[in-house]
């Protein structure tokens, strides 16, 4: 008997609001629901962020 890890179905895809950094050295991004301030600064580097649209798997 064998079991599969993986998903059989890929998961639904919503565009999403984000902040994303403003940084070039900094990939770092977060889903706008996620954020506690009005205007997030970068977890990994502290700078400041935008609001962006990601398309992302649909939580919950």
């Amino acid at each position: 008997m064998s079991f599969s890890r993986g998903r059989k179905e890929p998961l639904p895809e919503v565009e999403t609001n984000i902040w994303s950094c403003t940084s070039d050295d900094c990939q770092g991004w977060m889903r706008e629901s996620f954020s506690f301030n009005e205007t997030p600064k970068c977890p990994l580097c502290q700078s400041e962020m935008k609001e962006e649209v990601k398309m992302l798997p649909k939580l919950g």
